[in-house]
């Protein structure tokens, strides 16, 4: 289970060095077999997208079960429980109210010489979401992919879920789409649901840009069209970094740590904590609370792997350590919380407090969950409606403008040795 560590110890080095590493992937193999699922959609199209999802999902599914229909969605809600559809409302209404708040105005701005600038914001035109659905029903990520789209102003969005060995897809994220305003939905996932998605089929159109999580063949297939269509990001196994002092409960901790590893074995479960008495409280309660999850296989690999109790000196060691690892989530547990928010630099989400567990903001609280993970939180963001938004410059110069900042113009362009664009700014006044 979950290590118990001294900091600035060598178990301590070495857990850090693995942690610094925990989302790189490098696998030729994948690489090979991911490049060929590319070239035969790019070639071959339908076809081939029919042959991976039968190779890989479901066997007998035919071209004609591409595409889910109305009549499947709406039988889907009379299979789905009213507290689902309670749930779903709730979680709706929280994700649009935080990303509407996002949203900024085209702007324009004109000089006292007549000169005008702007920035045109408009909303890209098709969007592919990919949403696992077979091993785990992620109806919290289709959610977070779709609604900010949605809220940017996206023509089209379009999802696609692997579907199970006999062609079905569960009807709690067939409701879930339906109720984020998509009923374009695609029976296929995997590396051949995002090279349908880049080149385009004919029954799948080309979007202008991918998003949502997936297995190690999705993300590597969304790095290789990355440039032929925009992505949002490589996404890596999920994280969770808790800090804890003397006044925190071990028991709530463990389980936010476990609930964080049970995504899978390659997920981090990180304490940092002033306390040794705390992470050995922490320790065994992970131990007790374990016996009574069904995902224990993912949860004990996820400790073995990536599961470590850091012992520091002091909050301020804590939070320089929790900076360096960058995680995609922060908890923050521990006396007057909200006095080391300005600490923190590097994380993708912080929950503050000990009431604000992990789990209320994959689900409901409204922020979006889609983090950066692997240390990418020293650079990157969550998935905003900004992701689903193009900017366009606007510049308009009058003749007298224009004139005013030629000689600067054609210095600049004679220093690059750009002749043509010193000619194009000194024809417009060779007859005056």
């Amino acid at each position: 289970m979950i290590k118990i560590v001294e900091y600035n110890s060598e178990l301590s080095k070495e857990m850090i060095k693995k942690l610094e590493h925990r989302s790189q992937f490098e696998n030729e193999p994948i690489l090979m077999t991911v490049r060929e699922i590319l070239t035969d959609v790019r070639e071959t199209g339908d076809n081939a997208v029919v042959k991976y999802t039968r190779k890989f999902d479901a066997p007998d599914i035919s071209l004609h079960d591409l595409q889910i229909t109305d009549r499947e969605i709406d039988l889907a809600y009379s299979e789905v429980e009213e507290d689902f559809l309670g749930a779903i409302s709730l979680a709706k209404s929280n994700i649009e109210s935080f990303h509407q708040k996002q949203l900024r105005n085209s702007w324009i701005t004109t000089e006292t010489n007549g000169v005008i600038l702007g920035h045109l914001l408009r909303p890209l035109h098709r969007v592919g979401v990919c949403v696992p659905s077979v091993s785990q029903l992620l109806v919290s990520s289709l959610i977070m992919n779709v609604i900010p789209a949605r809220v940017a102003g996206v023509d089209e969005i379009a999802v696609f879920m692997g579907p199970k060995p006999d062609g079905t897809i569960d009807p709690h994220m067939l409701v879930a789409a339906a109720e984020c305003g998509t009923r374009e939905i695609y029976r296929c996932g995997g590396a051949q649901a995002v090279a349908a998605m880049a080149y385009g089929t004919n029954t799948i159109a080309k979007v202008d840009k991918v998003v949502g999580p997936g297995n190690l063949y999705v993300q590597v297939a969304k790095k290789e069209v990355y440039g032929l269509i925009d992505i949002d990001k490589i996404a890596g196994p999920s994280e969770v970094l808790v800090i804890a002092d003397q006044q925190a409960s071990p028991l709530h901790i463990a389980a936010d740590l476990i609930s964080q590893a049970e995504h899978g074995e390659d997920s981090s479960a990180i304490l940092v904590t002033t306390s040794k008495e705390i992470a050995e409280a922490v320790q065994s309660q992970i131990v007790s609370q374990v016996v009574n999850l069904p995902r224990q296989k993912e949860i004990t690999g996820a400790f073995e792997n990536y599961g470590v109790a850091f012992v520091v000196e002091n909050l301020d060691q804590a939070i320089s350590l929790a900076n360096h690892i960058a995680p995609e989530h922060i908890e923050l547990d521990v006396a007057d919380p909200l006095t080391w928010i300005g600490n923190i630099r590097n994380a993708g989400a912080i929950m503050i407090g000990k009431f604000t567990p992990e789990s209320v903001g994959d689900y409901i609280a409204g922020p979006n969950h889609i983090l950066p993970t692997g240390g990418t939180a020293k650079y990157a963001s969550p998935l905003s409606v900004d992701d689903f938004i193009k900017k366009t410059s606007l510049i308009h110069y009058t003749k007298s403008a224009l004139k005013e900042v030629t000689p600067a113009v054609t210095k600049l362009a004679h220093i690059e040795g750009l002749k043509g664009h010193a000619a194009a700014m000194e024809i417009r006044f060779d007859t005056d």
